[in-house]
């Protein structure tokens, strides 16, 4: 199967680098039309953390949104020294899991791959912190792949 449109979540993580790369190797290799890089802000983990975030939110909420663009912006350039074209897109939520928007937006935006890094994590790790990437793979009607992270 030819991939056309192909949706990257990205977070600067050396696990979604690796899953950008594989994506620019499948994009080169499948001749796809376009990447679509992703990064979620999330504003739920913030305000989870508590009362002492308060009076620093606006900041913090400031902060997230400009690494959140950093990483894109980095992203964008890796895809076009590569010689592809891409678009990006920066996503926020305040009370739903990252995994549902990009799922969501893929739908939208009409992707037929999602291609994310994961880091592998099992056990305890997985239990607190949860996976995107396996809600991602539950949850999405197109095909999924997913990059495993080396290990550190």
């Amino acid at each position: 199967m030819t991939y056309k449109r192909i949706l990257v979540p990205i977070d600067g993580s050396r696990a979604s680098s690796r899953g950008l790369r594989e994506a620019i190797r499948m994009a080169k290799g499948e001749t796809a039309t376009r990447l679509q890089l992703v990064h979620v802000v999330d504003e739920h983990t913030v305000l989870v953390s508590g009362a002492e975030v308060g009076p620093y939110m606006v900041n913090l909420m400031l902060e997230l949104r400009e690494r959140g663009s950093q990483v894109l912006r980095n992203a964008e350039a890796l895809v076009r020294r590569n010689g592809l074209k891409c678009t990006a897109v920066l996503l926020e939520t305040q009370t739903g899991s990252a995994a549902d928007l990009i799922v969501r937006h893929a739908k939208k935006s009409g992707a037929d791959l999602i291609v994310i890094g994961t880091h592998g994590r099992r056990g305890l790790k997985r239990l607190i912190m949860g996976s995107d990437a396996e809600q991602i793979v539950r949850t999405a009607p197109m095909p999924v792949m997913l990059v495993r992270a080396p290990a550190a």
